[in-house]
């Protein structure tokens, strides 16, 4: 019998505690969604394991297919640069591949939603309401473009308005939003953190987010983030098409 590669969940890392604890519940809620697949983390920076400690261990017990997902909402840096070159350090012996990042996808909106939702609005108030979509920030264009459209689309499905902000790196900040958001006429205004996990620019964020009437959790382990999970493993495990003329 064929056997299914092992998930190997990228995180970045954090020295706030509360960030390993919200990966692990996430990947918790991944092994409670697939019963039999084997699924590890790593950390890439300030956590352990490190992602070659769990690729060292994998490669230690005979050759392995893995499929190494890194948990990020853009394709910014760590998922073109800082995780490729760890990846290419892995032991002969694995055949490592990585997934795409989460993001974009319909289930991150539905989670982000979730988290308004847990927070005390409700459909009712989404014509009325103005949301900040909050996220960490990059300084690469096409992180900040995903951003951007993730807002635009996410408007069409009934919000007063949906504006990006950014804890980093790029510009506005969540205050900002909140203040262009009651400028406009928005009724209420909720920041939305599009983060997994709390730490060091979720906590910029919440402090951005003071004059807003709501501010969600960060996405951690809602089950739709499990899910886009999961969908990017499986995209991963998809056998690649042979090249035209090969």
């Amino acid at each position: 019998m064929h056997q299914q590669p092992v998930l190997l969940v990228v995180a970045h890392g954090s020295r706030d505690p509360r960030h390993a604890r919200v990966v692990h519940a996430l990947v918790r809620r991944v092994r409670a969604m697939r019963p039999g697949l084997r699924v590890e983390t790593g950390f890439l920076d300030f956590n352990v394991p490190s992602v070659q400690g769990v690729l060292e261990s994998l490669a230690s017990r005979g050759g392995r297919d893995v499929v190494a997902l890194p948990l990020l909402l853009t394709r910014a840096f760590h998922a073109k640069a800082d995780i490729p070159s760890v990846l290419r350090q892995a032991p002969p012996r694995l055949r490592v591949r990585q997934a795409e990042v989460l993001g974009p996808s319909r289930l991150l909106t539905r989670a982000l939603e979730r988290r308004l939702y847990e927070a005390g609005l409700s459909d009712a108030d989404k014509s009325s309401t103005g949301v900040v979509l909050a996220s960490a920030g990059s300084s690469d264009p096409e992180a900040i473009a995903v951003i951007a459209q993730v807002a635009r689309e996410w408007r069409r499905t009934g919000w007063c308005a949906v504006r990006p902000a950014f804890a980093s790196a790029s510009l506005p900040r969540t205050e900002d939003v909140v203040r262009e958001l009651r400028e406009l006429g928005c009724a209420r205004v909720a920041v939305a953190p599009y983060v997994l996990a709390p730490g060091f620019l979720p906590d910029r964020i919440a402090r951005g987010a003071a004059r807003a009437d709501v501010l969600a959790e960060v996405l951690g382990p809602a089950p739709e983030v499990a899910r886009v999970l999961l969908e990017r493993y499986d995209a991963a495990c998809l056998p690649v098409p042979a090249a035209v003329g090969a």
